[in-house]
C-alpha cells in the first residue's frame, strides 16, 4: 500500500479527485484528498505539509493546475516525498510564481472567465465555468462545479513556491491538450523542464473529473509501492 496526497487547484475542493481516489483506493492505495484554504500560497503550502505529516511512510504528492506550486512548496525539504505528479499543473522554479509561468505560454482563453474582486478575491464566471475548465465534460456537471467553487485570494497566484522540489524529485506530468485556461504548450514546456513522464490526455482542464482512469493511472506509475497489482479502470 502507498501513500497518495491530492492537491486541488483554484477555485476547486478535494471533490475534483473523487473518479481518481475511487480507482487509487480500489488498488488498495490510501489517499487524502485535501482541501486547502485558499487565503494565501503560504497557508496551502503549510496545511498539505500538516497532512503530509499524518501519514506513516513515504508519499506520492499530486496537484492539479495551481495545486502544482502548493506541492512544489509542500516537497521542498520533506523526506517523506518520494514523486511528485503534476495534471495540467504549474511545476515553479526559485521565485517564479503562477502569474510569471504564464507568460511562458500562448494566450489561453479561458483566462476571461476570471473575476478579480477589489478586496484581492478571485471567482469564475459561473456562465462561462465549462468553457474555461471543463468544455468536456457533461452539463449538468459544469453546472455543479460552478455553483460549488470556491473564491481563491489573487496572492496565491503571486506568490513564490521557493525551489523547485521537481529538481530533487521523479516527476510525472500529465498534460491536456484541449485546455483553455492553462496553455497546453506550457504545459508541455514545464514537463520536459521537470523530465517528467509524460502523459498526454485529450482533455479538458478538469482531467481528474473528465478521465480519472488514465488520471489515476499516471499516478500509480510513480508510487514507491507494491506494483503487483495492476492499475484498475472504473
Amino acid at each position: 500500500m502507498a501513500n497518495v496526497v491530492l492537491v486541488h487547484g483554484a477555485w476547486g475542493d478535494g471533490s475534483v479527485w473523487q473518479g481518481v481516489t475511487a480507482v487509487l483506493q480500489r488498488q488498495g492505495h490510501r489517499v487524502l484528498a485535501l482541501d486547502l484554504p485558499l487565503t494565501s500560497l503560504e497557508a496551502d503550502i503549510a496545511w498539505t505539509r500538516r497532512q503530509l505529516a499524518t501519514l506513516d511512510g513515504p508519499v506520492t504528492l499530486v496537484g492539479h493546475s495551481y495545486g502544482g506550486v502548493v506541492i512544489s512548496g509542500a516537497a521542498h525539504q520533506n523526506a517523506q516525498v518520494t514523486a511528485l505528479v503534476f495534471v495540467a499543473a504549474y511545476a515553479p522554479d526559485t521565485a517564479e510564481t503562477l502569474m510569471t509561468l504564464n507568460e511562458h505560454g500562448g494566450a489561453s482563453p479561458g483566462s476571461a472567465a476570471i473575476r478579480f474582486g477589489e478586496d484581492g478575491w478571485t471567482t469564475l464566471d459561473p456562465d462561462l465555468f465549462g468553457e474555461a475548465l471543463g468544455a468536456d465534460l457533461p452539463e449538468a456537471t459544469i453546472r455543479t462545479l460552478a455553483a460549488a467553487q470556491r473564491p481563491t485570494h489573487s496572492t496565491c497566484f503571486s506568490s513564490p513556491s521557493g525551489h523547485g522540489a521537481w529538481r530533487d524529485l521523479p516527476c510525472a506530468y500529465v498534460l491536456s491538450v484541449d485546455d483553455q485556461i492553462l496553455d497546453p504548450g506550457l504545459q508541455r514546456w514545464l514537463a520536459e523542464r521537470t523530465n517528467a513522464t509524460l502523459t498526454e490526455l485529450p482533455a479538458g482542464h478538469l482531467s481528474p473529473v473528465s478521465r480519472p482512469d488514465e488520471v489515476a493511472a499516471a499516478i500509480y506509475g510513480m508510487l514507491d509501492g507494491d506494483k503487483s497489482a495492476e492499475p484498475v479502470r472504473a
